[in-house]
């Protein structure tokens, strides 16, 4: 089988898969274009990206430019004459840099497109209790999650499932996916399809903190879906109000039941065993939650933390 020149362009341990899968197959990986590294924490230690420290350990060329349109970072890239660019978790990338390789640059987004076309596909497709989503592989065109369709493959979305445990099964899957386009491309046997025109395709925008807030006023199962759908990042939280104090509070995992006890939505039952927050429809039980400026704790430590259970309120 033809064995393609990639250059890939990625920064997280999402990209890091596709990166080595790549490496390992007969395809050469000639060049890694990643984020430019970042003082960060109490030291500001500088951290690199798990896609520059796979690429160092392999002694693959990395590219690190502050700007994509710079010239030499431009001309160094052309004089890696790739076939093809392969970007996974990467940034808007402009026209002179995704049109550079001659057979083109793809795109591995953890969706079925066009549904989730955004920055969060794995934390919507929880939240909104999809039983199944997947992995497509696209050409990049000048809109964002839009070009055609090369590959695309399902999973299923399992039953209390968190976007964790989600993302790390989309990770392993869309790196074979990647190899699999790349041997497809190689070979001249895939053929790339528009993506199917939908009216109101599901979002995936960008999630800020302000969309992390619990809305208790839903039904039991949307709060959960949406507390799995945040877990473990960038985690959903809500506000308790301690004696005059208040304080976040991230919940990270619980479980839920219907009930028709009348009792005002987002308003708390607490003892030293139980721990409940009324919903819509029901009752919400946090299983695993952390108290702002504490570590995270299953419920049971978290009440034991407490000796005047009146004290704590819903802010």
């Amino acid at each position: 089988m033809k064995s393609l020149k990639v250059v890939f362009l990625g920064t997280p341990e999402f990209a890091k898969t596709s990166l080595e899968a790549i490496h390992q197959s007969h395809h050469e990986v000639v060049g890694v274009v990643t984020v430019a590294d970042k003082a960060s924490g109490r030291g500001q230690k500088i951290n690199q990206s798990p896609v520059k420290i796979f690429a160092a350990e392999n002694n693959i060329p990395v590219f690190q430019p502050e700007k994509l349109r710079n010239s030499e970072f431009l001309e160094e890239l052309r004089k890696l004459d790739a076939d093809v660019f392969v970007v996974v978790a990467f940034r808007m990338m402009p026209k002179v840099l995704f049109e550079m390789p001659k057979m083109g640059t793809f795109n591995l987004h953890a969706s079925l497109l066009p549904d989730y076309r955004g920055a969060a596909p794995i934390n919507y497709a929880v939240i909104n209790g999809e039983e199944k989503t997947g992995a497509t592989t696209f050409f990049i065109n000048e809109k964002i999650d839009e070009g055609n369709i090369l590959l695309q493959e399902e999973i299923p979305v399992l039953e209390d499932e968190n976007a964790g445990s989600l993302h790390d099964r989309l990770m392993e899957m869309g790196a074979k996916l990647v190899v699999k386009t790349l041997d497809g491309l190689a070979e001249n046997s895939i053929v790339e399809r528009p993506q199917p025109e939908v009216e109101h395709p599901k979002n995936a925008y960008k999630i800020f903190k302000e969309d992390t807030r619990i809305d208790f006023s839903k039904t039991s199962k949307e709060v959960h879906q949406f507390i799995l759908g945040m877990s473990p990042y960038p985690a959903a939280f809500t506000t308790l109000k301690i004696g005059e104090e208040e304080k976040g509070l991230k919940i990270y995992a619980g479980k839920f039941e219907l009930s028709n006890e009348e009792k005002p939505v987002g308003s708390l039952q607490i003892s030293k065993n139980d721990f409940k927050i009324f919903t819509k429809d029901g009752i919400y039980f946090p299983l695993e939650l952390q108290l702002e400026g504490k570590k995270r704790m299953n419920v049971k430590d978290f009440l034991n933390g407490f000796r005047n259970f009146d004290e704590i309120k819903m802010a």
